[in-house]
């Protein structure tokens, strides 16, 4: 199974962190932030990434090369414009394969789900891991039924990991557009399914997140 890394937004939220930094480079700790998911999609046995860029993607491209130092193989889909995080999943089919399922990860949430336990799948059209609602999210996004299909609800939110089939990004006409565009009325036809993860797990999307996960790093509560 091969990875699509979503590191193209600008971090607007991160404010000046991100000035001239992309987000997927801050750091928790001396590990940057898609250095993260890079070493544990390596351990999970995952080692042909794409990586789409936008927002100062020089840099990032620059640090990660070809991905060899990483132990994996990584090729870049690069947006002139931003094409939101469906946009961009679109726009990467061609280097993902166009039949197969990928793992799809948003590169600015940091946790310790193991990503063995997605690589295997095959899904209709989507698996998404799911978390309990963190206190910036608390309306959240799903439910999850006894037979594991996820529904509409506010019980859990979406951790920005999941295995994604292509027919659903495809069923969308647009060039831009987010994930929760085609997620949402999935998950209303029933045709979704997912797990709860109740390990660690954070967004550091604004910089105070950013701090406290860099605390719960240094408190060993994240590794």
């Amino acid at each position: 199974m091969k990875a699509l890394l979503l590191a193209a937004g600008r971090g607007e939220r991160m404010g000046a962190l991100t000035h001239n930094c992309p987000k997927p480079l801050l750091s928790i700790g001396k590990e940057r932030l898609v250095e993260r998911h890079l070493r544990r999609l390596k351990a999970a046995g995952v080692d042909e990434v794409v990586v789409n860029l936008h927002y100062l993607g020089s840099q990032i491209k620059a640090q990660l090369g070809d991905g060899r130092s990483y132990g994996v193989r990584i090729v870049y889909s690069e947006e002139s414009s931003l094409l939101d995080t469906g946009g961009g999943a679109r726009a990467a089919l061609s280097l993902l394969g166009n039949d197969a399922p990928f793992l799809m990860i948003s590169s600015d949430v940091v946790t310790d789900f193991d990503l063995r336990a997605l690589t295997q799948l095959t899904p209709d059209l989507a698996h998404l891991v799911l978390v309990q609602n963190p206190a910036h999210h608390p309306s959240g996004d799903f439910s999850l039924n006894a037979k594991g299909a996820v529904l509409p609800g506010s019980a859990l939110t979406y951790s920005g990991i999941g295995v994604i089939a292509p027919a659903l990004i495809q069923s969308s006409t647009k060039a831009c557009f987010a994930m929760r565009e085609v997620l949402f009325p999935a998950a209303e036809q029933g045709c979704l399914t997912g797990c709860v993860h109740d390990g660690y797990w954070s967004d550091v999307g604004t910089p105070d997140r950013l701090q406290n996960t860099q605390a719960d790093f240094e408190a060993g509560l994240c590794r």
